[in-house]
């Protein structure tokens, strides 16, 4: 029986690659690429605005939470 060798592509630089040594990312060189671009803001994940009544109950929860661990 043959063995199945599994193939992945870089989302970076969209190389076939075999080892998962850096998986999603072929190399180093592609995971820096793309922490590079999170830093320098290229990414972002989609938030909703929050209204003033979520924001107090935010608050609110956040100092429950903290005179609850003293």
């Amino acid at each position: 029986m043959s063995e199945v060798i599994v193939t992945h592509k870089c989302p970076i630089c969209k190389k076939i690659y075999t080892d998962t040594t850096y998986e999603p990312f072929c190399s180093k060189r592609c995971a820096d690429v793309d922490l590079g671009r999170w830093f320098n803001g290229s990414y972002a994940v989609a938030s909703e605005d929050l209204d003033e009544l979520e924001v107090e109950e935010l608050g609110e929860a956040l100092e429950n939470a903290h005179k609850s661990d003293k």
